[in-house]
């Protein structure tokens, strides 16, 4: 116990001495008008258009279904599903469940 409490507080120090450098040297960037900025090429996206409302707001439409898994709790299996939505990319996909994909959107499973 006595070799933990002491690995403890040399964690603690050394997370401390971390914040304290990072607090330091931390600035905020700042830009003005006109400035360039450089950045890594492949974090860049096309511009889509998005069509929306009057309330600047847009509706999600599912595309498609891109897996099914079933979890298993103690009492219940949950199906859930892998869905690719409009305006996003297939890495961007999200599981929903399928009870609820089926009753919004049949479509998708038949």
């Amino acid at each position: 116990m006595e070799k933990v409490k002491i690995i403890k507080e040399r964690l603690k120090t050394a997370q401390s001495r971390q914040k304290y450098y990072s607090d330091v040297r931390h600035r905020d960037l700042e830009f003005k008008k006109d400035d360039w900025v450089v950045g890594d090429s492949s974090t860049i996206v096309p511009a889509e258009t998005i069509e929306g409302n009057e309330e600047l707001s847009y509706e999600e439409v599912p595309i498609a279904i891109l897996d099914r898994q079933v979890r298993k709790l103690r009492n219940k299996e949950i199906a859930s599903v892998k869905v690719l939505w409009r305006n996003q990319q297939v890495e961007e996909a999200i599981w929903e469940t399928e009870e609820e994909m089926r009753k919004k959107y049949p479509h998708l499973f038949v």
